[in-house]
């Protein structure tokens, strides 16, 4: 668990050199126990303190990172239970199922079909990341081929399983590019398994039947040395799934428990039996403490809700999402084109630039920073007050790429109007609507 600022003080060499950033070390060790410092930035702690500080400052649930290229992610990484707490990090990476028997013209159609699923969603590239190729008839050589195609073809990362080193092993050489996670070690296999991934140095998913078993397993592989590992509890019935997930996670955190301190593989591919129904379980899984999910097929309307719930719940409540500050274009405005201004909430930016697209006529949106605001909590806030928002125009350089002096502001902010009228003479203040979904009417209204 993490450390206290005192305790941290303590390790720190009490210079006060201020090299850090802050005047003291007491300060630098308050920010370092808040999470606002990094401890590299002390030039003096000593070789032992830095160690002694990685360890114990290190989250309770450890960070694997899986794959390689666009695709990579890291998993685990998380030190609270509820976001509301403080926030979850990474996100639950999604993926899909395909058997070693799959035939060449099949798999391409898959692959191609699963990587064209890609939304954007408030500027953001929401998709999936994961395959996982699974060994269905010990053949190593056809393994390793599929293996290799989907690594060099595809994106997406891979999960290797197998109970067979040997197959595991052909398949992680001809995918090594990927750094694929290698799946899974069992009680019958772990000394080879944990040679395996050491010897390539691959993170490896741990399965038992049982949560003791789980943490008789990790415990020998992390004293072969092994750090990255992924935890597979062994249960596909629902309800004890997201027992063991809660268990697992609650022991991490709330315990201490270095041997389940790693993320969790989940399989709703095996606890359902269809699409449908492990997306009902994949949403469960997602808000409940899975690392990954795998799922026996993507399809749109099953993917993109995922997608979306996976991005509300890993996005950080205490720091709205938000768009950077500025004139932006929309369609191809000239110097007689409309202008309008909102805040820098991301959400609020790309429902009213949506908005304004789909009236068709070319306009210049100015974007004020309202630290990720919307307009009538920033406005209530007194961040979208008239003067701010007067001063913000005439820095913008807006009154450079127009001929007229016209602004359109928000509906629900037409109480700025009159301070607006006072710090910017000469400029018609015009109130929109009140209601995004209007733009496009009013635009052809107002615009001749």
């Amino acid at each position: 668990m993490g450390l206290t600022g005192i305790q941290i003080f303590k390790l720190l060499p009490k210079t006060n050199c201020g090299e850090c950033g802050v005047p003291t070390c007491l300060a630098f060790a308050m920010n370092l126990a808040s999470g606002k410092a990094e401890l590299d930035a002390c030039p003096y702690v000593s070789a032992e303190a830095k160690e002694k500080l990685s360890e114990a400052s290190a989250p309770p649930i450890r960070p694997v990172s899986i794959g390689a290229g666009g695709r990579a992610f890291k998993t685990g990484g998380e030190t609270v239970m509820f976001r509301h707490e403080k926030t979850f990090y990474n996100p639950t990476a999604l993926g899909v199922l395909v058997t070693s028997d799959t035939g060449e013209a099949e798999l391409e159609k898959k692959l191609a079909g699963w990587n064209a699923f890609q939304y954007e969603r408030v500027g953001l590239n929401l998709r999936p990341e994961l395959v996982a190729l699974k060994d269905v008839n010990g053949d190593a050589g056809a393994f390793a081929g599929m293996a290799k195609k989907i690594a060099l073809e595809s994106e997406f990362g891979l999960v290797l399983m197998s109970d067979n080193p040997d197959v595991l092993k052909a398949g992680a050489a001809a995918s090594a590019v990927k750094r694929p996670l290698l799946y899974a070690a069992t009680s019958a296999n772990v000394d080879a398994m944990g040679a395996l991934a050491k010897e390539m140095g691959l993170p490896l998913a741990v399965k038992a039947d049982s949560i003791d078993g789980l943490m008789a397993l990790t415990t020998k592989l992390t004293g072969m040395g092994l750090k990255d590992l992924v935890l597979d509890p062994g249960s596909r019935e629902p309800k004890k799934v997201f027992e063991n997930n809660v268990a697992v996670r609650r022991a991490a955190l709330k315990a201490g428990n270095r041997a389940l301190g790693f993320p969790v593989i989940t399989f709703a591919c095996e606890m359902a039996a269809n699409l449908d129904m492990e997306t009902v379980l994949g949403a469960m899984l997602i808000a409940k403490y899975a690392g990954i999910v795998i799922f026996s097929d993507f399809r749109g309307e099953n993917l993109f809700p995922l997608l979306l719930e996976r991005l509300n719940i890993f996005t950080d409540p205490q720091r709205p999402m938000t768009v950077t500050q500025g004139i932006y274009e929309i369609g191809a405005p000239n110097e007689n084109s409309p202008v309008l201004i909102t805040t820098n909430f991301s959400l609020t930016y790309f429902i009213v630039s949506g908005e304004i697209e789909g009236s068709r006529i070319p306009s210049w949106l100015l974007i004020m920073d309202t630290e990720g605001l919307s307009v009538m909590t920033a406005w209530a806030a007194g961040k979208f007050s008239g003067d701010a928002v007067a001063s913000f125009i005439k820095k913008s350089g807006i009154a450079d790429k127009v001929n007229h002096k016209k602004i359109i502001i928000p509906g629900y902010a037409a109480s700025i109007s009159g301070d607006m009228e006072e710090e910017l003479p000469g400029w018609e203040i015009i109130i929109g609507p009140r209601d995004a979904s209007l733009i496009p009417k009013f635009l052809k209204e107002t615009v001749k």
